[in-house]
């Protein structure tokens, strides 16, 4: 992820006594400024900073040590600073500390991180004001049952994973789900990651007589798996997940491997725009720079909604569909995204693109 030339002037001029640059409504930015965060943080600031200044309105930024004593202080100086609605917050420690406080105060949160399930069931249960922009750690999944369902059902099937704890909560999930539709793997295997090659593995996968294999591992031994069955001449479909979002190195990735994946926000339609209005700044729209864009507008719209129609801002953010630099986004009643934003994407030459039509 770039780091901008421009975050620090940035951070400098929103920290800075409540930094109210405009008189439109009052938007909280929490965000790490320092530590092993700090990079993720730059990228919220700018992305969220961008937009609330082409709104005209104001800003505080509040540093995210990803404590809950840090949220809790994240809390208090978003009271002190009249925030109407917060935005960033890169960890679940933060909001549990935060959201006990900010219900009281009347101040919703839109989270550009964080996807745990059990913090959202917590908050519905508790009245917190939390809205969740990043998908739960569940919708991965559902994407790949759905998809796995709809493109492989004719093919044999092999459901592989790494052993760690992601990868296999993640196969696991997909195959319980698969095999309650009648759907069984021919081969299932949990393979040894970090390796140079994987030859005995494909020639398993070939004996086995599976054509198609989701693979619940690193983006790394994808690229050795699918390398080695091409040298051995199994015609084999990959698809990973969203770890498959990472560096095309040491082994590059071959054409047509595929991902069940976040897309490239900075190249979906809706963002252009805003993309190119970055860049002309000197802002590359990489990491969390465009989510965070995203969440100013949905605060800003929301604001603006729930004045006109007198009704607190929690109350607009359910229900509402929001035009944003990613999309258009809503949220249900359970303050999650109505829509998975998960896809599935292709390797070709040198970016995962969208896949339109199933594969044969």
């Amino acid at each position: 992820m770039n780091v901008l030339r421009r975050l620090p002037l940035l951070f400098v001029l929103l920290s800075a006594a409540g930094s109210s640059y405009a008189a439109g409504i009052q938007i909280g930015i929490v965000a790490p400024q320092d530590g092993n965060f700090a990079t993720l943080g730059a990228e919220i600031v700018a992305g969220a900073n961008f937009e609330i200044q082409a709104q005209k309105d104001a800003a505080t930024v509040v540093n995210e040590p990803c404590t809950e004593d840090g949220g809790r202080a994240a809390a208090e100086a978003l009271v002190a600073a009249k925030a109407q609605i917060a935005i960033g917050f890169l960890c679940t420690e933060t909001l549990e500390g935060a959201l006990p406080r900010l219900k009281d105060a009347g101040i919703p949160v839109v989270t550009v991180s964080v996807r745990s399930r059990i913090l959202m069931e917590d908050a519905l249960k508790n009245g917190w004001p939390l809205f969740q922009l990043a998908p739960l750690d569940s919708a991965e999944a559902a994407m790949a049952i759905d998809t796995i369902l709809k493109n492989w059902a004719a093919e044999p099937m092999a459901l592989i994973d790494d052993g760690t704890i992601h990868g296999r909560e993640l196969v696991g999930a997909i195959r319980s789900a698969l095999e309650e539709k009648g759907l069984k793997p021919v081969f299932t295997d949990t393979y040894r990651p970090g390796q140079d090659q994987q030859i005995a593995l494909v020639r398993r996968l070939k004996k086995a007589g599976a054509m198609r294999v989701f693979v619940g591992g690193d983006r790394s031994d994808v690229a050795v798996i699918a390398r080695d069955a091409k040298s051995e001449n199994i015609p084999l479909v990959l698809m990973g997940g969203d770890a498959m979002r990472a560096a095309d190195q040491p082994v590059p990735l071959l054409e047509g491997v595929q991902a069940i994946a976040l897309p490239d926000y900075a190249s979906l339609p809706a963002a252009q725009q805003t993309t190119l209005a970055m860049r002309a700044g000197g802002i590359e729209p990489d990491g969390y720079i465009l989510p965070a864009a995203a969440a100013a507008q949905i605060a800003s719209q929301a604001a603006a909604g729930a004045k006109a129609e007198n009704k607190p801002i929690a109350d607009k953010l359910a229900g509402t569909e929001f035009q944003t630099a990613i999309g258009p986004i809503s949220f249900g009643q359970n303050h999650e995204l109505t829509e998975n934003p998960f896809r599935l994407l292709e390797w070709r030459g040198n970016a995962f693109v969208p896949v339109t039509t199933p594969s044969n």
